[in-house]
């Protein structure tokens, strides 16, 4: 609805069946806020990319959030957003893929044509196709293997575990598969999945009453689309089960080692475990946070990297990120570790290093000081994790996606800390955690070495440059002997110029 679309809708809000209403929509009035989010969550993410077209849906998305719609060109969108100090985007995760708009109160009737034009009404311009697939490629080929060895250790873990399944390839999908998209194949994705009983509707801050029928009234401009047709089937991407450590060593010359491990879990958000079960991985790895035990042992008492974290769901862009992401919902979750950049020499004892303090977890548990230490700072913490409208709105998304009822996620959060015991932690990680069966992804430029290394046991004692304490050293001498158990059948090297290819 453009131009005057945004009121004219109000109109015929009466008139016409809406398929989104009030009471389906996500909502958090905000009245001190003076701009508004508007988010559109649709159900659909890259495990939906057909066989062969990997990469598909993020294509689909980036046309309508970096394309030109049927009314403006990509360069007239931006040179009209410019002024109003406002923007849109598409992000795209495995399941879900979520549109989010923001804007001050008083460019609504500017802004809100252009936004709709967005999901409304793309060009599906050749030009802007050609453009980003181009910069998918450039991603694929050169940015995520060779300018963040880090975050491709992460996605390697990610191919790794989930093998053969919808998750398995990044969202932006696989070189030889974007090669192989055409705009035809953008617009039949588009005319399937962006339809109007595919979408949740969100809206947050200073709006009104008005807008927020307008709101409603402008998805119905959406085809209402065949649900059984979108609906993904629940097992699609149920990762196949792990009988051994395995390990993948993506070859990248002259690369220091950057690494990732882990295996999958089943608990989600809004369950009582699940807290029970953060609330030790806070202890244990907590993101950017060097009071964690993963931290201390690695970094501070041996200054071996940067920074040693662990996860109990997906987190996302974690180089560049204090806090967790939103919209990154996922029915299949995993535990893992990352092991920032360390020399390639020291890859093997940080291995063991971080195997064996959950090895020791698992067996010993939390004691009660760990535990009140770590409860007292995530209630504190967790109110951090959303300080924002547009943050809390994506959480109220993602409680749409879990099926968490009542206050929501972060609410359940802080009164689940309340009421957690330490005994309930110490069942969560007997339960959900483990030091075996494992599926390991390190980028190294020493892939041969550490293969022979880790399939024979070898210890990998280590050096310092400067004195450490004898209770350092003479755990050192436990870790640099510590059996990881991997077996050399079970060591694939894969050349980094191959990852991501087909």
């Amino acid at each position: 609805m453009r131009g005057g679309g945004w009121l004219l809708a109000l109109a015929v809000v009466g008139l016409v069946g809406c398929a989104q209403t009030k009471d389906d929509m996500v909502q958090l009035r905000v009245p001190e806020d003076p701009t508004v989010t508007f988010k559109l969550w649709f159900h659909v993410g890259s495990q939906d990319d057909p066989d062969g077209k990997a990469g598909l849906a993020y294509l689909t998305a980036e046309m309508l959030s970096e394309g030109s719609t049927q009314a403006n060109s990509y360069e007239q969108i931006l040179e009209k957003l410019y002024p109003l100090a406002a923007w849109y985007g598409l992000a795209v995760d495995r399941e879900m893929t979520v549109l989010t708009g923001r804007a001050h109160v008083d460019t609504l009737d500017r802004y809100v044509p252009l936004l709709e034009d967005a999901y409304l009404r793309p060009a599906f311009d050749a030009e802007d196709f050609d453009r980003i697939k181009s910069d998918t490629l450039n991603y694929l080929r050169n940015s995520l293997r060779f300018q963040a060895d880090e975050e491709l250790g992460k996605a390697a873990l990610y191919s790794f575990v989930f093998e053969g399944t919808g998750y398995a390839h990044p969202p932006e999908g696989l070189v030889a598969d974007v090669e192989s998209i055409t705009v035809d194949d953008v617009k039949a994705f588009y005319e399937k999945h962006y339809t109007r009983d595919n979408v949740t509707p969100a809206l947050g801050g200073g709006f009104d009453a008005a807008q927020l029928d307008a709101f409603g009234a402008s998805l119905e401009s959406l085809p209402a689309g065949d649900p059984a047709a979108t609906k993904t089937v629940a097992d699609a991407s149920v990762p196949a089960s792990i009988d051994a450590n395995e390990v993948l060593l993506v070859s990248k010359p002259d690369a220091d080692a950057s690494i990732s491990f882990g295996f999958p879990i089943d608990v989600h958000r809004g369950e009582r475990e699940f807290y029970a079960l953060w609330l030790a991985n806070s202890w244990l790895g907590e993101h950017r946070n060097s009071s964690s035990h993963l931290y201390q042992v690695i970094r501070e008492a041996r200054g071996m990297n940067y920074g040693d974290y662990s996860y109990i769901e997906a987190f996302t862009n974690g180089g560049r990120r204090s806090m967790p992401p939103t919209h990154v919902g996922r029915r299949q979750q995993i535990f893992e570790v990352w092991i920032r950049t360390l020399p390639n020499e020291q890859a093997h004892f940080a291995l063991r290093a971080a195997v064996r303090e959950i090895d020791r977890l698992v067996e010993n548990g939390m004691t009660e000081e760990q535990f009140e230490l770590t409860r007292s700072f995530l209630k504190k913490y967790v109110l951090h994790f959303a300080d924002t409208t547009t943050a809390r709105l994506g959480y109220a998304i993602d409680d749409r996606f879990y099926g968490v009822d009542g206050a929501g996620h972060l609410a359940r959060f802080r009164e689940t800390l309340d009421e957690l015991t330490l005994d309930e932690v110490n069942t969560a990680i007997r339960k959900h955690l483990r030091a075996e069966r494992m599926k390991i992804a390190i980028v190294t430029g020493a892939a041969d070495d550490l293969a022979q290394a880790l399939a024979s046991e070898k210890a990998s004692p280590m050096t310092y440059g400067s004195d450490k304490p004898a209770d350092v050293l003479a755990e050192d001498g436990e870790i640099s002997t510590y059996a990881l158990g991997v077996e050399r059948d079970n060591v694939r090297i894969l050349a980094v110029d191959q990852a991501f290819e087909n």
